[in-house]
């Protein structure tokens, strides 16, 4: 659907997904990338809240990517 809507940007979370989509060539973000945005644009004050809201109701993330993402956003 994103190659037949021409379209500049997907969003996806899910691993198999992302890869397939990569390989058509489209361009990909997650949730993870709409907040890390959201946050570099002051549209968020914490990054962390968001994330700690997020697990609370399921969304799973390794410690490492949270590490690592917190670290870009001058979370850490």
């Amino acid at each position: 659907m994103a190659l037949e809507a021409n379209a500049s940007l997907v969003l996806l979370d899910d691993r198999e997904a992302r890869l397939q989509a990569k390989r058509l060539g489209l361009k990909v973000t997650g949730t993870l990338g709409v907040l890390l945005r959201a946050k570099k644009l002051g549209l968020i004050e914490s990054l962390r809240e968001e994330l700690d809201k997020l697990k609370e109701i399921g969304f799973r993330i390794s410690k490492s990517l949270e590490e690592e993402i917190l670290n870009v956003a001058g979370e850490s």
